[in-house]
């Protein structure tokens, strides 16, 4: 699984706080994931986020323009097919 942050080099604490929640969600989950923080204008550009921070899970675009909360980052996560299959083979 990879989580991608997106946002303007010039963004003040959401950054750093959506990485928190993502990292929250993460341990509360017990999920190993790939995360990534970028603060590059032409990301944005490349994956089409006009406004930041924007939290992306496996290439799709989940939030843009607010900082999502822990329980919103697990209810993405626990969509993802990667994660229902690792559930399935545990049960």
């Amino acid at each position: 699984m990879r989580i991608d942050i997106i946002c303007k080099p010039e963004c003040g604490g959401s950054c750093e706080r959506t990485l928190e929640n993502v990292r929250a969600a993460l341990s509360q989950l017990g999920v190993k994931a790939e995360v990534h923080l970028y603060r590059d204008v032409r990301k944005m550009i490349d994956n089409r986020v006009y406004v930041s921070p924007a939290l992306m899970v496996d290439d799709l675009l989940r939030v843009a323009g607010r900082i999502p909360d822990v329980h919103e980052i697990k209810g993405f996560i626990c969509e993802r097919p990667r994660y229902q299959a690792r559930e399935k083979e545990v049960a």
